[in-house]
């Protein structure tokens, strides 16, 4: 689909692309084993100016948006899910500062995670509080030019190694969801602290780690919005990033397509080889179709965000559920049309399923996409009415 692509854009994927050849895939399988954060790949990020491809010029970025980030996260988790993550999620823990930010806070913060100096992570998930995003148990409580947060959250990526935090805490328990608002956390704050870094099945190389808050002062200006608009900055996140985490699932299954094609055109059975056989050429023509399928309603959804057209809860939705439903499925099938390769850590395939996995929980579990998506069709009917 490049002929949807501007001259810019096709930079951004070609040279997204190269580095997911040359830098990553060669050491994604070691990676994904000794679960280390991969700093020297955000280093070849910075130096490329891909960090702040989705953020205006006047803060050091290059002015894209939504789509310019789908376009470099697909490229890039090609090469490795787990790795590309680092900087994907660094988009999810800036879209509150961008959506919502003022222009202190903007000035502040943004220029350095532009030039990939610091990573930003985004902290909302609790132990009691996942899909429920409303019963979050963490408190801000104002303490003259300071607000008090007091909480744990739980799987928070690039917890850890991030400098930069966005933060949802309940600042007035009472109005449960309408209760709860939005800050920036520097990582050096007093009182912040993170927990152990869990031990995954797929996208391994990300930091996932509980951030833990402990009498953590912080400064009343670095409050987003006003008292209240919490839940709303996190819903209002969630719509411009799903379609990234829709672009990583479609990364990965794209690499998956791809070692397949290649496995099936050079292993022989029968005297001939196997991508010579109908049912071989089925699952690739399904797999193909379905890719192409979901790149498209990525890239719809995410054009429709960049325009600034209201109400993109339903096509983010629908994107990320979709991708990822396509993204399992595909590298099943490669892990199938492998054979007992497909079953062995020496190929890369049985990885690719197992990162493709998180993108159908993460951000929304597929469950609550659909919700999401059911909810949008049926207020949309009955407004027609």
């Amino acid at each position: 689909m490049d002929y949807l692509l501007t001259e810019e854009q096709q930079m951004i994927k070609d040279l997204c692309r190269q580095i997911a050849e040359e830098k990553i895939k060669p050491v994604a399988a070691e990676y994904d084993e000794t679960a280390e954060f991969a700093w020297d790949i955000m280093k070849i990020l910075a130096e490329s100016d891909i960090c702040g491809i989705y953020i205006p010029e006047e803060y050091g970025g290059m002015g894209g948006g939504v789509f310019e980030l789908a376009i470099a996260t697909e490229q890039l988790s090609w090469g490795c899910g787990g790795i590309s993550l680092g900087f994907a999620a660094t988009g999810l823990g800036a879209f509150p500062l961008l959506l919502y930010g003022n222009e202190g806070q903007k000035a502040e913060y943004l220029p350095d995670i532009a030039a990939g100096r610091k990573l930003a992570s985004f902290a909302l998930t609790e132990a009691e509080a996942g899909s429920d995003a409303g019963s979050i148990k963490t408190s801000a409580k104002k303490d003259g030019d300071h607000y008090i947060i007091n909480g744990t959250k739980q799987w928070i990526t690039n917890a850890g190694e991030a400098e930069i935090y966005t933060v949802i805490a309940m600042t007035n328990k009472s109005k449960g969801a309408r209760g709860a608002s939005a800050f920036i956390v520097e990582k050096d704050t007093p009182g912040l602290s993170f927990g152990k870094k869990e031990n995954k099945m797929g996208i391994r190389s990300s930091a996932t780690r509980e951030v833990i808050f402990t009498d953590c002062r912080v400064p009343a200006k670095n409050l987003l919005g006003r008292e209240g608009l919490g839940f709303i900055i996190a819903m209002k996140t969630f719509d411009n990033s799903r379609p990234g985490v829709a672009a990583q699932a479609l990364g990965i299954a794209q690499r998956a397509l791809d070692e397949a094609v290649q496995y099936t055109h050079e292993r022989r059975q029968f005297g001939q080889a196997i991508s010579s056989f109908q049912g071989v050429q089925f699952m690739l023509a399904d797999m193909g179709t379905q890719l192409e399928a979901a790149r498209a309603l990525i890239y719809s959804a995410a054009r429709m965000i960049d325009s600034g057209a209201r109400n993109v809860a339903k096509v983010s939705a629908m994107c990320k559920m979709y991708a990822s439903d396509v993204a399992m499925k595909v590298t099943t099938d490669a892990v199938q049309l492998l054979g007992g390769y497909g079953y062995m850590k020496e190929y890369p395939v049985e990885k690719l399923m197992r990162d493709a996995k998180i993108t159908q929980i993460y951000e929304g579990t597929n469950q609550i996409q659909r919700s999401v998506i059911a909810s949008s069709l049926i207020k949309e009917s009955l407004g027609k009415k």
